[in-house]
């Protein structure tokens, strides 16, 4: 049984949590002395009244069902998104809700798909809110909400597990989901804080060097400039940002064994993570190769192993336009659409993990055709992998390249050419932000129709929640007793 009144105390609280952080934009806006701090601070106020209301009138702090978890990751995301969207709606900088809401769902998912052709034309304030919207998302609302309020109860677990992706192997770090959650957050405040004044030292500004930040340990791909990382000239920053992408596509829990407990070498013996290492280091091989026109340099090594994390870990970065790139170089881009990070990470997509289960299953089956009797269980790491979760890795896979095949149809239905709609659901639904055709590197999605838009944005956030807890929602038998 799903009790609204638990389910709408818990969105007051996560309301005062979005409130808060967005009194942040209105603070840099009156530090730039720009006009639109009114709107910033008329949006903050409506956030926080709203989560204070929710809070007094539905305070109860029993603890949660099965159902009422899921029901919160899912409600919680679209409360988030809906609420964070007033700074934009009412900034009049947005042509419609449509834009607003498009851009701020592609904030929280960590998506980067942006409908804004000239970024450098916004206020540093509001800037400031879109960057955060990025690095909120990348751990995860509603780990941030188990992190700090203490009164959800055992089954904060449920919240944890639903939200997170890879969220059952994280948890092994420490059997509290609340603990795991803090300690989650503590290695991306750290992250984050090397990264901040790493840029800063190199000459970025101390605005910038936020923003691209947030944008960068989310594995977002928000930028404050039009050329995106293109507009920064400075190798080391490139590197730098190459670096931070890839130490945001690891599983976080693993940032908490090797440091927490003096275990650097849980990296290597973490076979998702040679997996990714691996799969970064031949599809740069690749498209090094395939980038011909280049001298052979660092110049070259540098641009190939950018894209490819950026695309890889889903943060959308760009330093150039590879759709003026050789066919080999954009089809193995395009391959890593449907990677993603690993599981427990910031990164969007498929989830490393789940493609290694895949290979492992079909090795598996192979054997047992030369060997039918042979009885071979399946293993990750120290972990045996049941059929049930072998099954749910297949279901979530068919799921979401169908939803993807959806996607691409109802945009062709609008009169948007195949190309443009393939990569542009696919980006959206691995949260990895430009496409292919017209929503490449160097364009936007501002051309797409509201309708477009909106279907788009759903895809974001069926992808940011793994499908499920989003989907669920929308099955009949989930809401009766």
């Amino acid at each position: 049984m799903i009790r609204p009144s638990v389910i709408l105390g818990i969105m007051g609280k996560i309301l005062v949590i979005i409130g808060l952080a967005m009194a942040t934009s209105v603070l840099c806006s009156l530090y730039y002395h720009e006009a639109i701090y009114n709107q910033l601070l008329m949006a903050t106020v409506i956030t926080l009244i709203s989560g204070f209301i929710l809070c007094f009138f539905f305070g109860d702090a029993s603890e949660l069902n099965y159902k009422e978890a899921f029901a919160i990751v899912a409600l919680g995301w679209l409360t988030a998104c809906f609420y964070g969207s007033l700074p934009f709606a009412l900034s009049g900088y947005f042509a419609s809700y449509t834009d607003a809401l498009f851009e701020t769902v592609s904030g929280f998912t960590t998506t980067g798909a942006s409908i804004l052709t000239d970024i450098e034309a916004l206020p540093r304030g509001l800037l400031f809110w879109r960057s955060l919207t990025q690095w909120l998302g990348g751990m995860g609302i509603m780990v941030l909400f188990v992190a700090l309020i203490q009164v959800i109860g055992i089954r904060a677990s449920q919240i944890y597990k639903n939200e997170i992706a890879g969220g059952s192997v994280a948890g092994k770090v420490n059997s509290k989901a609340r603990d795991t959650a803090k300690n989650l957050w503590i290695a991306y405040l750290a992250l984050s804080a090397i990264l901040l004044l790493v840029l800063w030292g190199e000459g970025m500004g101390l605005f910038d060097a936020f923003c691209h930040t947030f944008a960068t340990m989310a594995t977002g791909g928000f930028s404050t400039h039009n050329a995106s990382i293109a507009y920064f000239t400075n190798p080391a920053i490139h590197w730098t940002l190459i670096v931070f992408m890839f130490l945001a596509g690891i599983n976080f829990a693993l940032y908490y064994l090797a440091f927490a407990k003096g275990d650097l070498l849980v990296f290597p013996r973490n076979r998702e993570w040679r997996f990714y290492l691996l799969g970064v280091i031949i599809a740069t091989v690749l498209v090094f190769a395939g980038l011909h026109d280049l001298p052979v340099g660092e110049y070259r090594i540098r641009t190939s192993l950018f894209q490819v994390i950026s695309i890889f870990t889903t943060t959308g970065f760009a330093t150039a336009d590879y759709l003026q790139w050789s066919m080999l170089s954009q089809g193995i881009l395009l391959i890593l659409f449907f990677i993603g990070g690993s599981a427990g990470s910031t990164g969007g997509g498929i989830k490393a993990g789940r493609h290694l289960i895949m290979l492992e299953r079909a090795r598996i089956e192979l054997r047992k055709i030369v060997h039918p009797r042979a009885v071979i269980s399946q293993r990750l790491d120290q972990n045996t992998i049941s059929d049930s979760l072998v099954m749910n890795v297949l279901l979530y896979f068919f799921l979401y390249m169908f939803i993807v095949f959806i996607g691409m149809l109802l945009l062709a239905a609008m009169g948007i050419d195949i190309l443009t709609s393939f990569t542009a659901a696919a980006s959206c639904m691995g949260n990895v932000g430009p496409g292919y055709g017209a929503v490449g590197p160097v364009l936007n999605y501002a051309f797409i129709p509201d309708a477009g838009k909106l279907m788009l944005a759903v895809l974001m956030l069926l992808g940011r929640l793994e499908i499920f807890p989003l989907l669920v929602l929308f099955y009949p038998l989930f809401w009766k007793k």
